[in-house]
């Protein structure tokens, strides 16, 4: 995922449904607690586990981005195909051009969960 030692990651839309040997892998890797949206720091990256019904996601991505620094992505954590929550890769890609977003890589990363990197469209770029 791209995370190194001292990154501060924000966390969105955690549940008992979420895959804890992926969060322990990050923060073993940062030596950092996640920190969640209560906080009022700059993150290096921030974590959205995010299912079908969840809400809106134009707005939690933006949400997100009032967070995160220039250089920092946005994981959004979805459930695999036939997992409850699973959400349509389109779903993402129409999000996160309107939220100023770009998807630059999917893939599984747990047994239950994908994952999808978004960045901050560059200015000037159309």
């Amino acid at each position: 995922m791209g995370f190194k030692e001292g990154d501060l990651v924000l966390e969105v839309g955690r549940s008992g449904g979420c895959d804890e040997s992926l969060r322990k892998q990050v923060s073993a890797i940062t030596k950092t607690e996640f920190v969640d949206s209560d906080a009022q720091e700059v993150v290096d990256g921030v974590i959205i586990w995010w299912r079908d019904g969840d809400g809106d996601l134009v707005d939690e991505l933006m949400d997100a981005l009032t967070y995160l620094s220039e250089t920092g992505p946005i994981w959004v954590l979805t459930p695999k195909v036939g997992r409850d929550g699973h959400v349509e890769p389109s779903d993402i890609q129409d999000a996160a051009p309107t939220a100023g977003l770009s998807q630059t890589s999917s893939f599984s990363i747990a047994a239950d969960w994908s994952a999808t990197r978004l960045v901050a469209r560059k200015a000037g770029k159309r």
